[in-house]
């Protein structure tokens, strides 16, 4: 076991060192210890930070994991997600996959407010974001890796951009390929980072529609004590009204609060929680997919990998660097 762990890691630091060089083609010139001399502690308070409100609230992990999907998604990694509805700019928190649904902003201010106490104008909230989110995986069980900084915060926000760019809970499998690659992110990218379903949890309403549609999941597991039936009887329970469209279930339903591969099992099981996970399995009519979820669920460490170079991918889209936007002193609002 201990062999297989160091082979691991080995692998991750080998895989960060040539994404590290071939990054230029996805958005510009992120950086190893970007903050090394000008703020050195910068990823060591956002680390304790991040692991001080994971305490608190264990969901957070997963909701400052999602705050950059979310971002990234929308004009490019650049923390517009961040900021409120100031003037003529409505803010991205509004649009319909965000409002009521995005958390962790506070997490965010208060690590800002360290920061700026520490090292004024010097780390952006977009790099802020990337590092919280790296830490909240790690913090639960998940990979770590070096993450690349230097990125500087937008200017504005895109409420338009939310509504069109983010995945929809019910999405088809076609509009999820078409979505992420929109983004410069393959197929593999999209099954790696959607095993970011194995943390948090989603509300009834995000699942309503894959607990009332008939039962077409084609599973790997012959279901002989239906258990597909009882998980979607448990959950149409929970959801039987719109009056508990709020109310919450794990993602992952085997292990909730691990960052590990039961995501994919689960998918083989026909045990997704969400018509945008289930697609991965159900609508994949040439198999390419299905072998990679296969393959994660048995081998653990593979989709580590993959994970982490598809975040390291995904947190380069249309990056800002050198002169380009700016440093917020809050993530709220563009600088005066």
């Amino acid at each position: 076991m201990e062999i297989k762990q160091k082979k691991l890691w080995f692998s991750l630091i080998l895989l960060s060192v040539i994404t590290t060089t071939a990054l230029g083609e996805f958005g510009g010139p992120l950086l190893k210890g970007f903050y090394k001399e000008s703020c050195p502690l910068a990823e060591e308070i956002v680390k304790h930070n991040v692991e001080v409100a994971v305490l608190k609230d264990p969901r957070m992990a997963a909701s400052l994991l999602r705050l950059q999907f979310h971002d990234c998604f929308v004009l490019g990694c650049d923390a517009s997600v961040l900021l409120d509805t100031h003037g003529d700019m409505v803010s991205e928190k509004q649009a319909t996959p965000n409002v009521n649904s995005l958390r962790g902003f506070e997490v965010i201010d208060y690590i800002k407010y360290l920061l700026e106490d520490a090292c004024p104008l010097t780390v952006s909230c977009s790099d802020i974001l990337t590092m919280a989110a790296r830490d909240s995986v790690f913090l639960r069980g998940g990979p770590w890796w070096e993450v690349l900084l230097g990125r500087r915060d937008s200017l504005k926000a895109s409420f338009a951009g939310a509504n069109q760019f983010i995945p929809a809970p019910n999405s088809s499998l076609d509009s999820l390929i078409v979505n992420f690659k929109q983004q410069g992110l393959n197929v593999q990218d999209l099954i790696a980072l959607s095993g970011a379903h194995t943390i948090g949890k989603a509300r009834c309403v995000s699942f309503k529609q894959r607990i009332v549609q008939p039962n077409m999941e084609q599973t790997f597991y012959v279901d002989e004590f239906k258990r597909q039936s009882t998980f979607r009887r448990v959950l149409r329970s929970q959801c039987k009204d719109s009056s508990r469209d709020n109310e919450l279930s794990p993602l992952d339903i085997k292990t909730p609060a691990y960052f590990d591969n039961h995501y994919f099992i689960n998918l083989l099981e026909g045990k997704g929680l969400l018509i945008s996970d289930n697609v991965l399995v159900t609508e994949d009519h040439e198999g390419e997919i299905f072998r990679k979820v296969w393959e994660y669920a048995v081998d653990q460490d593979i989709f580590f990998m993959d994970f982490v170079e598809s975040m390291l991918k995904m947190g380069s889209i249309n990056v800002l660097t050198g002169v380009e936007g700016e440093i917020r002193e809050n993530c709220r609002f563009v600088n005066v």
